[in-house]
């Protein structure tokens, strides 16, 4: 098995904030993450992909159809945008990296498959700060499917 990987990167803006919470708990949880005015991020996204060779091209999938993929499934939809509300996809959830990471791989597995049958995603790694990073392998994807945050005072309600 051969392992590819790919990095892209994007600028963008986000917040974490429960609204099922107080101003005070998401303040003590979330620090200056929570500022009701944002805050932004130059993060890297490193794809990696793993499959044989293909014997006439020599690649698991080409660098240049990898690169196509990544940028129209994420980097286009998250690219100078505020995850909380620009995104489609994050909308309603916690824009952490570690949600983020999960929803990046729910769009660029399946997309990889459709173009590269003989390859798989194998991991992301997602860089939010020189210090700061996530890596997911698409264990437990079953347990992820629904990432909304719940509003609680319509959960109490019902």
């Amino acid at each position: 098995m051969v392992y590819i990987c790919r990095r892209e990167t994007f600028n963008a803006s986000h917040k974490l904030y429960n609204p099922n919470w107080s101003k005070e708990q998401n303040e003590a949880m979330f620090g200056v993450c929570a500022n009701e005015n944002w805050h932004g991020h130059n993060f890297e996204l490193v794809v990696t992909v793993k499959g044989i060779p293909d014997l006439e091209s020599g690649m698991v999938i080409d660098y240049k159809v990898l690169s196509k993929i990544i940028r129209k499934e994420i980097i286009e939809k998250v690219h100078y945008k505020n995850l909380n509300l620009d995104v489609d996809f994050l909308q309603n959830k916690m824009p952490s990296c570690e949600i983020l990471i999960i929803e990046f791989w729910k769009k660029l597995a399946p997309a990889i498959r459709a173009v590269s049958p003989k390859s798989e995603l194998h991991h992301l790694k997602l860089i939010e700060t020189k210090n700061n990073f996530v890596e997911y392998m698409g264990e437990g994807l079953e347990h992820y499917q629904d990432l909304t945050l719940k509003n609680q005072a319509i959960n109490d309600a019902v």
